[in-house]
């Protein structure tokens, strides 16, 4: 191979339209997906100290961020839920008239079009903060089971598109497929946040959610982060019991683990922007440090790279609008 002067790699980085023509990774707002926190009640709209810009609505006051993200042409929504009532069974996960199940029937009426991914999980809804029911002080992976499939049934009678499991117990998949199928739902996909990781980049979400746990930790469920081993065993898994699409759940610290995945399985993979890289940036942007446009269009960039189908992410909204504006 010629070498310097003929080769001259620079030649195809020397204007925008010569960028663009070779670039070799791309996406678009078809690509996103958008969280959103609802809570029980009326009339609430509040603001989340940790997550500038980022709110929790009441079902009443969800239409104009419908309308915003449904303008913007982001296709999907995922709705993660704040209750009234808590306690030990997490029963409000499940509860016909739960605060997802009222947010889903009005997120379908408002944009029918719209996607509307729901979290299946307990520790929004129970009372210790735990994923799962506790015994002791463990959380018991078996019992829990029936619980999710409680759930995501409820999600999907509400009429809920694609189910999400995060709880990280064996054989959610199993059981809430079995569960769905059983009651005529064979036709919902399951999203399972297979590979979700014990990670440190959780905690504006546990404000924003109030969902940290009341006694130790997650450590015992969630995935240790040294581990990329296992996080291929965990997706192999989750997809022989049923799951429609796969998850890596943080993405910037796990970008090795999302390019091993999509290396690994002929599967849709999504990964998770979580709220700790959103709320760094929003910290470094409000110093000066940071271009907020060119840092998150260089993060959604490089989590597409990794191999991400899917990006799930707070900064959404801000991305499919810098996208149409170019």
């Amino acid at each position: 191979m010629a070498g310097f002067p003929q080769l001259r790699l620079r030649r195809l980085r020397r204007n925008e339209a010569l960028r663009a023509l070779v670039r070799e990774n791309r996406f678009d707002a078809g690509d996103l997906v958008y969280p959103i926190f609802v809570v029980e009640g009326k009339g609430i709209k509040q603001e989340i100290a940790s997550m500038p810009g980022i709110l929790r609505f009441s079902p009443d006051r969800l239409d104009a961020e419908i309308e915003e993200v449904a303008g913007l042409k982001i296709p999907a929504v995922l709705l993660f839920g704040i209750p009234e009532h808590k306690d030990e069974l997490g029963s409000s996960a499940y509860a016909p008239e739960g605060v997802v199940q009222q947010a889903v029937r009005r997120i379908k009426k408002l944009a029918p079009q719209l996607l509307v991914i729901t979290d299946v999980c307990l520790c929004e809804y129970t009372s210790h903060g735990h994923c799962g029911v506790v015994v002791g002080e463990e959380v018991d992976n078996d019992r829990t089971l029936p619980l999710l499939a409680k759930t995501a049934l409820s999600h999907a009678e509400a009429g809920a598109d694609i189910v999400a499991p995060s709880d990280m117990m064996d054989g959610r998949v199993k059981a809430i497929r079995e569960s769905l199928d059983k009651n005529g739902f064979q036709h919902i996909p399951i999203l399972s946040y297979a590979a979700k990781y014990a990670s440190a980049f959780y905690g504006p979400f546990r404000e924003a959610a109030e969902s940290a746990p009341q006694f130790g930790d997650r450590l015992s469920y969630q995935m240790d982060p040294p581990n990329i081993r296992e996080a291929l065993r965990e997706i192999e898994q989750d997809i022989a019991e049923g799951a429609d699409i796969i998850m890596v759940k943080p993405a910037l610290p796990y970008l090795d683990v999302i390019r091993k995945a999509r290396d690994s399985f002929n599967y849709p993979l999504a990964a998770y922007n979580v709220s700790g890289e959103y709320a760094m940036v929003k910290a470094a942007v409000s110093q000066g440090w940071l271009d907020e446009r060119r840092a998150v269009m260089e993060i959604i960039t490089a989590i597409k790279r990794a191999g991400a189908d899917i990006i799930i992410t707070y900064h959404a909204k801000d991305v499919a609008r810098w996208l149409q504006s170019a």
